[in-house]
């Protein structure tokens, strides 16, 4: 097994996820240099360059490969458009092509916002049409796998969040950070999406790993609005719901666009007897194992 940005949120739930299934993981990283995490071979790759790609499947000759690595930071893409294009869409197409012939299965991990967020709820066959660069580069990337390779799995999730040596803070963690100490979130009460945490979607991925199908797939939580998952943690972390307060996104000032409804239906996953926890569930597992990291 092949995981890039195995020290992001999703990557370092799923190498580990792996390594206890008893699978020979390499694992890639970049900014941050992993810590000790026994049976994983860490990897230093930089897809800023997409000429990494080649040489990283063709030194490993990897049975499969889960793409998580990527440049999420929506503002950033917008800003650093030419980054944006090499890591989410150029060194997404070379590694690609270099695992055709040389790799058994690819599950290239994508993004509610490949959508424009104008009827929510979206499934796997519901035409894309990003807002932002971000979801466009997104976009080009599952093209492109779909394009080069026969037995791919494009999976999108929404809203992920987590804890990881190298993902970045976020909405929910800051959340949790902030309620915690029991300061003020705002959070917006007119932008929904599906929330996903880490772990769970990583359960859900080794389990697709076992039966491998093809296409498109949605793994997702619940469609909530921002608003509504903070007041949820705040009830979990047994703290004032009064904390959260409610604000617009149309009043925010974003460098990028933001779809209003990017929300994903995840019943196709579920009737494979794949997908995540309620939300609830979910937000006390996060709030539990990610309180340090939210500090």
């Amino acid at each position: 097994m092949l995981v890039t940005g195995g020290t992001g949120l999703l990557g370092w739930s799923l190498v580990n996820r792996l390594v206890e299934r008893g699978f020979e993981v390499y694992a890639t990283y970049h900014a941050t240099r992993p810590p000790v995490a026994e049976g994983v071979k860490w990897v230093w790759v930089d897809f800023d360059d997409p000429h990494e790609a080649r040489p990283l499947v063709e030194s490993l000759r990897p049975e499969v490969v889960v793409h998580a690595a990527a440049y999420t930071d929506v503002d950033g893409c917008e800003a650093n458009k030419l980054l944006a294009l090499n890591v989410n869409y150029v060194s997404t197409r070379e590694l690609a092509t270099a695992c055709r012939g040389v790799c058994k299965y690819f599950v290239y991990i994508s993004t509610d916002y490949v959508f424009d967020g104008e009827k929510g709820l979206y499934r796997e066959g519901d035409p894309p049409n990003p807002l932002n660069y971000y979801g466009l580069t997104k976009l080009m990337g599952e093209i492109a796998v779909a394009a080069n390779l026969e037995y791919y799995l494009v999976l999108r999730t929404s809203g992920l969040y987590g804890c990881s040596p190298g993902g970045k803070r976020g909405f929910a963690l800051d959340a949790l950070g902030k309620l915690s100490r029991g300061q003020v979130v705002e959070a917006f009460v007119d932008q929904f999406l599906s929330p996903t945490y880490a772990p769970d979607l990583a359960d859900a991925i080794t389990r697709l790993l076992e039966g491998r199908p093809r296409g498109f797939l949605h793994v997702a939580g619940e469609r909530v609005s921002r608003y509504e998952f903070a007041v949820e943690l705040a009830r979990v972390l047994g703290v004032s719901e009064d904390l959260v307060k409610p604000t617009s996104i149309a009043s925010a000032v974003l460098r990028a666009r933001r779809p209003r409804d990017s929300s994903l239906d995840s019943s196709l996953a579920r009737s494979m007897g794949v997908g995540v926890r309620p939300l609830r569930e979910a937000l006390r597992a996060f709030a539990g194992e990610c309180v340090d990291y939210a500090r």
